[in-house]
């Protein structure tokens, strides 16, 4: 091997070591730190710092590196929401987004919504500066779009007040308790024969996969693991009761979207 391409190899080594250290830090790293902290109870105990510093959000939410991290699979991923709200019809009814996301898919989502004739969508998250940042880009919804900071897991919002609610990437955040509550107020939320939309990863098919992603989740995101077995949405849905539910899963198995009515 020349040296050029040896000096290639060792700058990208380097370069995704440091980014790899970067997310860890602010991600699984803070919260290992943060255990032993007076905060460690609290209902934002579990929320990464990647996640509520306003200057974070700005540097990580950026297409490319949200698109990167899904394996190029984000967008695939948010059409078949988009598809399933526009699918729907909505007029004079309310939409709800239960926790803010990176990339595109909230004006997408919001986009759909209000073509499908929604007469509002909510946005909810439990950290504001998550709120302010996914207003930004909004601008042209102004008129149709609330802004409340309210917590996945024990919604202060009136029970059946939406008709579709749309979850992107929440659950593997979350400890294992609060993912049954967070499901449980997401039915909470939905009118009867409304419909959870609901983006996750999912136990990959093939096993070269399946190592890279358990290996992903022990070093970056320790709650994640339980989507595959006893935490798998769809069987905590089942398990509630009063559900119907349908899965669709993506690249090798890796991911998931959850359509679920509200029997």
């Amino acid at each position: 091997m020349s040296s050029w391409m040896v000096n290639v190899v060792a700058g990208l080594f380097v370069l995704l070591s440091l980014t790899g250290l970067f997310f860890f830090v602010l991600t699984r790293g803070a919260l290992l730190v943060r255990g032993f902290s007076s905060t460690q109870n609290s209902a934002k105990s579990h929320v990464y710092p990647l996640y509520s510093d306003m200057w974070l959000i700005k540097l990580v939410d950026f297409q490319p590196i949200i698109s990167a991290i899904l394996l190029f699979q984000y967008s695939t991923l948010v059409s078949k929401i988009v598809a399933g709200l526009g699918a729907t019809s909505l007029k004079n009814k309310k939409v709800l987004i239960t926790s803010c996301a990176f990339g595109n898919v909230i004006p997408r989502v919001v986009d759909a919504a209000v073509q499908s004739g929604a007469e509002q969508v909510l946005i909810a998250d439990i950290i504001r500066n998550e709120l302010d940042h996914a207003e930004g880009k909004l601008g042209q919804y102004a008129a149709k779009v609330a802004f409340v900071e309210d917590n996945a897991t024990a919604m202060t919002q009136q029970e059946g007040c939406a008709d579709a609610n749309v979850i992107f990437f929440l659950l593997h955040e979350l400890p294992h308790d609060l993912k049954d509550k967070a499901l449980r107020e997401a039915g909470r939320m939905l009118a009867t024969g409304g419909k959870l939309y609901l983006a996750e990863f999912h136990r990959p098919d093939v096993a070269i996969l399946r190592l890279l992603s358990w290996t992903y989740f022990k070093v970056f995101e320790p709650f994640g693991l339980a989507l595959w077995d006893t935490h798998d949405p769809v069987k905590c849905l089942n398990e509630l009761g009063g559900w119907s539910c349908e899965r669709q899963t993506y690249f090798f198995g890796n991911f998931q979207v959850i359509t679920a009515t509200k029997l």
